[in-house]
């Protein structure tokens, strides 16, 4: 274990419990199995063997009155200097009553050969320290002395220093009364305690020895009948003694872990369960907290950082951050992966963060995946293997062949880096440039560390209009969704699908600004880009003509009295959007009177205005014939009034419409249109626009309201959200390997037109890494708007397949991974909230939220909020 420390306020030394020199406690034939198996020699190194005896907790004349009243667990350990007769013989291990000490690393060789061969049998699967279930690890502490007369080791357990539930395990395992209890050390840690010369001053001297036992019983599960039994045991520790938190003790000693009192209560977890810790929210720090429980449950950097990592730390790299980053990520992880360990405030981890990344500094909330490609990064410098990096020049490939191209890339590559970080979280993607000019090809083999996915639902926009039918129905609004980069061709498909459009009928939209059409939108090739969310578009349904016959275009003003300095004035006022239908090929003002009624009629608020319409056309009839019988035909006597007299004299009244020509910004008020008179449109759009003043009573009798409402495209508001969409994780890795020009910023020198040019790049999988990072690109920025897609992607869990994907056929490269962490992000982009989602083994998985950890089901692992997926290939 490292050095002895001397406790000023007692006689008790606490062993320094370095997490690389932890001492486990296993069974021996455990321990013997992979031993012999790793190194082939079943008689190499035996360790020291101990014999336990009876021993006695006082001594002196009170020794049998002190010996009645303490209950705790004495024995003595002697060492056995024949013991290798025993093993010969095929009796050590046997009896279940042989147990060996080992150093941490040893175990965790152990464990992974265990576990392998179970895999291998079963999956043909290979272990991690971070998937394997190895709950049934628990701390005991014990109190060494040593008896220099006997040259014994004496030994005693005592319910101050251990859990209830925790001391009876130990009373079970130590019971040297019914047969013989052997103990091997091969750690090394019997010597140093022999050796220590504090220990040999004082024979009363005890040294608290802290001891993680594994594979004697089930790990203790959180239930209600244990629970209060195990945290009041704690909190009723008569010894005054304060447990430890990630190593820090009672007394100040920082070398013990002892279990706390929050891994029994308040917790769903299971305690003594590894890696199940949170770590705690510093302020605004989930995005890191989620971030760092990815990586830390990440197989092969687990078992990278709990062994020896730091006689790879590059002090000497430019690049690196003199090792520091690597260290606190280190001493982070293995608090984190401690034996019962409470939640863990990552304030080292963090100071060490803003020191040297400033952006990540303070307390505001930041973007998880921002800090991964930095902390990856980091990382990789600080652990690079290269001390001198060489200098390499990329090669054309001269028509060799890509293979042979991509592996000289590999090894420039590995040549300047090589790290932990390179071995498991490093791939490799093939990128080819085509000059339009003169097609020349340019092929480059670039690594990557993780692949930054778009969403392509997200090319997918809402967009409502409102479809004006001329056959006097009341106009309707319709959403639809089309390609956010498609065509107006795409949304005239989608409207006329969802209106129902007949085969005889055909729709013309136009854009609605100020009371006016401002432009209309009949380009079939037009992009859709060019329609802004906040405008107002309507579709007019007319029937479909063979040749081009002429639009009216009506737009409607009203006029309002205003008193100003105490003088009455009038001023026209345009309201509603304009109503527009097809003319007949000759068409004169009656019939532009009659039309726009037509299409006014579902504006109507009272039947009893609309009888009074209906007679007044009754009486416009008999004039007309009465005319036509007289032989008269002049304008004057066609104006049409609506209001007579009790004696059918026609009087004057201000009650009808007035209709007048103008321009197609209605701005201009021309001659007005009498009924009679021989009309024509506009030679240049063939359209005719007509302005028509409502007189107040006309007000009355039409519901305005719907004539003036109009939605917007797409009106965003805290309580509308766009609807759902879904898309598969391969969709979003096609989208992310399709070929695509380079944008105006990123143009291309070609080497053969000897300019910059807007060369077309196609991007391809080439050599896939251990360990697959998949960002999902939620979040788009622009110079005013920042935004988050809710996009629910449907990604695998246990069998992402990307065969179809690498252009790289090796039939020795495993192309299948499996999920087993999530970085998630709930909520808008400034007030967000990240948490982590951790496989642990088997179909468990655990949702870390900062410092909580509870249990969820598989069945909820899939949720719009994923954002950064973590993957591990699957071994063939």
């Amino acid at each position: 274990m490292g050095g002895l420390s001397e406790d000023l306020s007692s006689t008790t030394l606490h062993l320094d419990s370095d997490n690389n020199q932890r001492v486990y406690f296993v069974p021996y034939r455990w321990w013997k199995d992979a031993h012999d198996s790793l190194t082939g020699d079943a008689d190499g190194e035996r360790g020291l063997p101990f014999l336990a005896s009876p021993g006695s907790s006082y001594a002196g004349p009170m020794k049998i009155i002190n010996n009645i009243f303490n209950s705790d667990l004495v024995f003595n350990l002697k060492r056995e200097e024949d013991s290798s007769q025993n093993s010969e013989n095929g009796e050590v291990g046997i009896s279940g009553r042989d147990y060996a000490l080992v150093s941490g690393e040893m175990w965790v060789q152990a464990l992974k050969w265990h576990i392998d061969s179970k895999s291998s049998t079963r999956n043909g699967g290979s272990f991690s320290v971070a998937e394997a279930n190895i709950a049934d690890v628990y701390p005991l502490q014990l109190r060494l002395s040593i008896q220099r007369e006997a040259n014994l080791l004496g030994v005693r357990i005592s319910k101050k220093d251990n859990v209830v539930e925790l001391f009876r395990r130990a009373c079970k395992i130590f019971n040297i009364e019914s047969e013989l209890l052997r103990i091997w050390d091969f750690s090394g840690q019997t010597i140093s305690f022999f050796s220590n010369s504090n220990m040999q001053r004082q024979s009363d001297q005890e040294v608290l020895l802290e001891l993680q036992v594994y594979g004697l019983s089930d790990f203790i599960k959180c239930k209600e009948g244990k629970k209060d039994e195990l945290a009041n045991s704690i909190l009723g520790n008569s010894s005054g003694t304060s447990l430890a938190m990630n190593g820090a003790s009672g007394t100040g000693s920082s070398g013990c872990f002892f279990v706390n009192s929050s891994v029994f209560s308040g917790s769903s977890r299971e305690a003594g369960s590894l890696g199940l810790t949170g770590l705690q929210n510093l302020g605004n720090t989930c995005f890191m907290n989620s971030a760092l429980q990815c990586l830390v449950h990440t197989p092969k950097l687990v078992d990278y950082f709990l062994g020896d990592y730091d006689k790879e730390i590059n002090y000497d790299n430019p690049l690196g951050m003199n090792g520091e980053i690597a260290l606190a990520f280190g001493d982070l992880l293995r608090k984190l992966w401690a034996p019962g360990a409470s939640p863990v405030a990552p304030r080292t981890f963090k100071s060490k963060l803003a020191r040297f990344a400033p952006q990540f500094s303070g307390f505001n909330q930041h973007d998880s995946q921002e800090l991964l490609a930095f902390l990856l990064d980091g990382l990789h410098e600080d652990l690079n293997r290269v001390k001198k990096k060489p200098y390499v020049e990329a090669k054309d490939g001269d028509g060799r062949p890509d293979n042979d191209i991509a592996d000289e890339y590999w090894q420039n590559h590995l040549a300047r880096s090589d790290s932990i970080i390179v071995d498991v979280c490093q791939g490799q993607y093939k990128s080819t440039l085509v000059c339009p000019v003169c097609k020349k090809v340019s092929t480059t083999f670039d690594p990557f560390m993780y692949l930054s996915l778009p969403l392509p639902s997200t090319t997918m926009r809402t967009m409502t209009l409102t479809v004006v039918n001329t056959d006097g129905s009341t106009p309707t609004p319709y959403t639809i969704t089309v390609p956010k980069s498609g065509k107006w061709e795409d949304l005239i498909k989608a409207l006329s699908i969802k209106c129902s459009l007949r085969e005889d009928e055909t729709l013309l939209v136009a854009e609605v600004y100020n009371y006016r059409i401002i432009r209309y939108l009949e380009e079939p090739a037009d992009s859709l880009s060019l329609i802004r969310d906040g405008d107002r578009l309507v579709a007019y349904r007319l029937a479909k003509d063979d040749e081009q016959v002429p639009l009216v275009v009506f737009m409607h003003q009203r006029i309002e009295e205003q008193y100003i300095n105490g003088k009455h004035s009038t001023i026209p006022k345009a309201f509603g959007f304009p109503l527009l239908t097809k003319l007949p090929s000759a068409f004169n003002g009656s019939d532009i009177q009659d039309i726009y009624k037509k299409l006014l009629s579902p504006f109507q608020v009272s039947t009893q205005y609309a009888l009074e319409e209906n007679h007044t056309s009754d009486i416009d009839t008999i004039e007309k014939t009465r005319e036509e019988e007289n032989g008269t035909n002049s304008p004057s006597a066609c104006v049409i009034d609506p209001l007579r007299s009790e004696d059918g004299v026609s009087s004057p009244s201000d009650a009808d419409f007035q209709f007048y020509t103008t321009d197609e910004k209605g701005t201009i008020k021309g001659s007005e249109i009498q009924v009679g008179e021989s009309l024509v449109g506009s030679e240049k759009s063939k359209r005719l626009y007509v302005l028509v003043s409502w007189p107040e009573k006309q007000i009355e009798r039409y519901d305005t309201r719907l004539l003036t409402s109009l939605p917007e495209v797409f009106k965003s508001s805290f309580f509308t959200k766009r609807p759902q969409e879904s898309v598969s994780l391969y969709k979003c890795l096609e989208g992310f390997l399709q070929e695509e020009p380079l944008g105006p910023e990123d143009m291309w020198f070609c080497p053969s037109c000897k300019k910059h040019c807007q060369a077309s790049k196609k991007l391809d999988l080439w050599r896939l890494p251990e360990i697959l990072v998949i960002h999902l690109k939620r979040f788009s920025y622009s110079r005013f708007l920042k935004n988050k897609l809710e996009t629910y992607v449907d990604f695998p869990v246990d069998d992402l397949d990307l065969s179809m994907y690498v252009a790289y056929k090796n039939d020795q490269t495993c192309t299948r991974y499996v999920l087993y962490a999530i970085s998630n992000h709930y909520g808008s982009m400034g007030g967000g909230h990240y948490t982590a989602f951790v496989h642990q083994g088997g179909d468990q998985w655990y949702d870390f939220d900062d410092s909580h950890v509870n249990p969820i089901g598989l069945d909820k692992i899939k949720s719009s909020a994923a954002y950064v997926l973590f993957y591990r290939r699957v071994v063939a």
